[in-house]
């Protein structure tokens, strides 16, 4: 099953069958104090920067968040979008949980977008499917409703087929629904991460739907977080994940995921390994080689 997005000049597929794609998490108020104030202040500056770092690390679609509180959320995503597109060919994702927002973002969006997100809840479908058809776009379906996160595998599978199938009433291609399983931190509960990887098999195994997550909650609360999320990416690959919103800056992260594409199959004779590695090495960012009988 294959989704495509794109924009104005560049296509994304995202398929099991594909090498993984990163969608860059940093456009994001939350948690960012300098980048809220620039943006509440109408400077994008901070945002056209991030967006082209991320690019340039490898970055294949673009996450885009204006949630501040206490502001015209529907006219600040706009401005952030255009931003993004004058430095980056990108996808973009539209992520939102406020339907005017989205509404005016899908509006100015100059490609197929990924819209961030719905859940199982009726009503919060019966208002974001409709746009999502309207503008042609591709939706992320998170496995939760209105009763919170179940911590059951298959009943998060449960709505995720539910999400698809009211997305196929709306006329939406089911191709066109990329399932969050939902990622939740460790910290908090040690078996979040195996529910979280049963489910994305279940996804896989029954629905076959490209999934998606982000990727860094799982590590959140903890010590040295890269490093947590760099060894969840390819345990999560395996389980079917097919794209995650994550730090391309991030070394770790960036590497864990062509080294699952890799293993995977999905990266023929090594070409992308071998070419990611020497242009670090250019850059002075790879760690030295070694050789298996050095101590």
């Amino acid at each position: 099953m294959e989704t495509r997005l794109a924009s104005r000049t560049r296509e994304v597929v995202i398929s099991i069958e594909r090498p993984f794609v990163i969608i860059g998490e940093r456009i994001n108020p939350t948690g960012r104090k300098v980048l809220a104030a620039e943006m509440k202040d109408g400077v994008m500056d901070r945002v056209r920067s991030d967006a082209k770092a991320q690019t340039d690390a490898g970055a294949h679609m673009l996450d885009v968040n204006a949630g501040i509180p206490a502001i015209d959320e529907p006219a600040l995503l706009v401005a952030a979008i255009k931003a993004v597109m004058e430095v980056s060919d990108a996808p973009i994702c539209i992520d939102s949980s406020i339907i005017e927002a989205l509404e005016a973002g899908l509006s100015a969006y100059e490609g197929k977008a990924l819209v961030n997100s719905v859940t199982a809840e009726e009503d919060r479908m019966a208002r974001i499917l409709p746009l999502v058809k309207k503008h042609g776009a591709a939706v992320i379906g998170m496995a939760n409703d209105e009763t919170g996160i179940s911590m059951v595998p298959a009943e998060r599978l449960e709505l995720a087929r539910r999400i698809v199938e009211r997305a196929v009433d709306h006329g939406i291609p089911r191709e066109d629904v990329i399932i969050d399983p939902i990622a939740m931190t460790v910290a908090a509960d040690p078996t979040c991460g195996l529910v979280t990887l049963e489910t994305m098999r279940l996804i896989r195994d029954e629905l076959g739907n490209n999934m998606t997550c982000g990727a860094s909650n799982v590590s959140f609360g903890l010590p040295d977080r890269p490093t947590v999320n760099a060894a969840f990416l390819p345990l999560a690959m395996h389980a079917g994940l097919t794209c995650a919103i994550t730090n391309p800056l991030e070394a770790h992260v960036r590497r864990a995921i062509l080294a699952g594409d890799l293993l995977l199959g999905h990266d023929e004779y090594a070409m992308r390994w071998i070419s990611s590695y020497r242009a670090d090495l250019v850059k002075g960012t790879s760690p030295p080689a070694r050789r298996a009988d050095e101590t």
